[in-house]
């Protein structure tokens, strides 16, 4: 079993109460638009970490980070991009890697908007952990925290960072 920290859309943003939840968990994820290399920096001390850069991310991010990332993890197959749509309104990019692939779980960020739901035409579950960073209109800032065993997402939990 690995216990996984989702965030996203930081735009340069970290702190003590992000922190805190990357040292309850075993990697952390981070879907995109960083903002500055501080904040994967602040997090790759504590703990593994998988990342992608977003549409705000500059050429230093992203020759640091990919676009998509595409790998298994605990018998889970998942896709992180940062632009990906949700179910059934994918943009064709994702929709392309996600027909092709049929990953189990598919990440995205970018909308700031928390957002988890299944897709049963595609057997795909969606994850967005909304902004945990303090820019754009997003009122609370939020996270995902879960944990992948045998092929399965569980222990589902939406960590409220307080105002933005």
């Amino acid at each position: 079993m690995k216990r996984i920290l989702l965030i996203s859309d930081t735009h340069s943003h970290i702190d003590e109460a992000i922190l805190k939840f990357v040292d309850s968990v075993d990697e952390v994820w981070h879907a995109g638009d960083i903002g500055d290399l501080s904040v994967t920096d602040s997090i790759a001390k504590k703990k593994p970490l998988k990342a992608v850069y977003g549409n705000i991310d500059n050429t230093k991010i992203r020759s640091e980070f990919p676009k998509d990332l595409l790998f298994e993890e605990q018998g889970v197959k998942v896709f992180i991009t940062h632009i990906g749509g949700y179910p059934p309104k994918y943009n064709p990019y994702s929709l392309r890697i996600i027909e092709a692939e049929k990953p189990q779980l598919f990440i995205c960020g970018h909308s700031h908007i928390t957002k988890v739901m299944f897709d049963s035409a595609k057997d795909c579950l969606h994850m967005n952990p909304g902004a945990a960073g303090h820019h754009g209109f997003h009122k609370i800032r939020t996270m995902l925290r879960f944990s992948l065993d045998q092929g399965k997402v569980d222990n589902l939990e939406v960590i409220e960072l307080g105002k933005r």
